[in-house]
């Protein structure tokens, strides 16, 4: 049985864009503070504009690529799920209840009895 390793290497570009969304993303938020006496309007936009520059150079880096294909292969999948129908939805949760009704009466009457057996019977406790 062979293995295939597949090893990424990351190129000095590649780090440099991830360095520069990391910059661009703590610059945004740095400037939403700074920039609190111009208003609120000047400080979401220049947060928004901030982020979207970072998650653009976030974008264009191989481990951006990567994520995005991975997000499309996952959403590919999604759609091939078959959803329960509202009936089998209420079914199944009706069945769930029903189950923790009973287990929890049989958990309570387990715990009486050896409550009764352990301190009644066998201890003496109670009188």
């Amino acid at each position: 049985m062979a293995t295939n390793q597949i090893e990424t290497v990351s190129t000095g570009a590649d780090k440099a864009k991830l360095a520069a969304a990391v910059a661009l993303a703590v610059g945004a938020v740095v400037a939403f503070y700074l920039l609190a006496r111009q208003g609120p309007i000047v400080q979401w936009i220049a947060l928004l504009v901030g982020l979207a520059a970072a998650v653009g150079a976030f974008a264009s880096s191989e481990n951006g690529r990567q994520l995005g294909a991975f997000g499309r292969d996952s959403w590919r999948e999604v759609k091939k799920v078959v959803w329960p129908t509202r009936k089998e939805t209420i079914q199944m949760t009706a069945y769930v209840f029903a189950f923790v009704a009973i287990m929890s009466l049989f958990l309570w009457l387990t715990d009486k009895t050896l409550e009764w057996v352990f301190f009644d019977l066998i201890l003496g406790w109670r009188k």
